[in-house]
């Protein structure tokens, strides 16, 4: 998919001035969005393919960081995921301009006055005993790591990028787990947790690959919370 070649001195001014600071964003991360960044939209290219094993080679960076830095990514909507597959990645790979943080916050506040309607993204989904049940019944009554039951006293909220780490707490990056789970989790991404899951023989070699796949579904926006119609129809700040 072919697209306007941006004026690359400008990407490099916002994407230092304006998206790095503000995402927090690691020199692991910036080498690897740079490195897209290059490969596609410089080159006139909305869309890009990859395997982790090209990033990795491309950027001197390990596998595991790589993947964990593109996860990252995804969680920011910096990159928007299309497909995952045994082939590799499909993303869309936006400019700094097209992202919200990076766009001077008296801009970003006109853009967002002029924004009618419902935003689910702009929610911080721990401020409320609403949307804190809606990321619960999401999973269905189940971790989301183990897979095991959860109920009201058992079950708890776990940040899948941890807030150390520049995690948020958007409905992408939140989900419901059991009191086990977030204790041994702590500050772990949640492949490298999901991983260690196995080890535990928690889950099966086919159940990790679904966690895997459920990962990137709710990395790609895949896995919206069911919030009561009223809720939504409420006026915005009404949380």
């Amino acid at each position: 998919m072919s697209t306007k070649k941006p004026n690359a001195e400008q990407v490099w001014k916002q994407f230092e001035d304006y998206l790095a600071p503000r995402l927090g964003m690691s020199a692991i991360d910036r080498v690897v969005y740079s490195h897209l960044v290059r490969h596609s939209r410089l080159e006139g290219k909305l869309r890009l393919q990859f395997s982790i094993v090209w990033l990795a080679r491309g950027t001197r960076v390990c596998h595991n960081a790589v993947r964990e830095a593109v996860r990252r990514l995804i969680g920011h909507r910096v990159l928007r995921l299309v497909q995952r597959s045994t082939a590799g990645h499909v993303v869309e790979v936006r400019i700094p301009n097209e992202v919200r943080a990076a766009r001077p916050r008296q801009v970003a506040r006109r853009a967002e006055s002029r924004t009618r309607g419902f935003d689910l993204d702009n929610l911080d989904f721990l401020k409320s005993p609403e949307l804190r049940r809606a990321i619960h019944a999401r999973e269905g009554g189940r971790c989301f790591y183990c897979l095991s039951r959860v109920t009201p006293a058992t079950r708890c909220l776990d940040h899948v990028v941890p807030l150390v780490k520049f995690g948020d707490n958007s409905w992408r990056n939140l989900v419901s787990c059991c009191h086990e789970c977030n204790s041994k989790k702590k500050d772990l991404g949640a492949a490298d947790f999901l991983r260690w899951v196995r080890r535990e023989r928690r889950l099966s070699d086919v159940e990790l690959a679904a966690r895997f796949r459920a990962l990137d579904a709710l990395a790609a926006g895949k896995l919206r919370p069911p919030l009561p119609l009223e809720w939504i129809k409420r006026p915005r700040g009404g949380v």
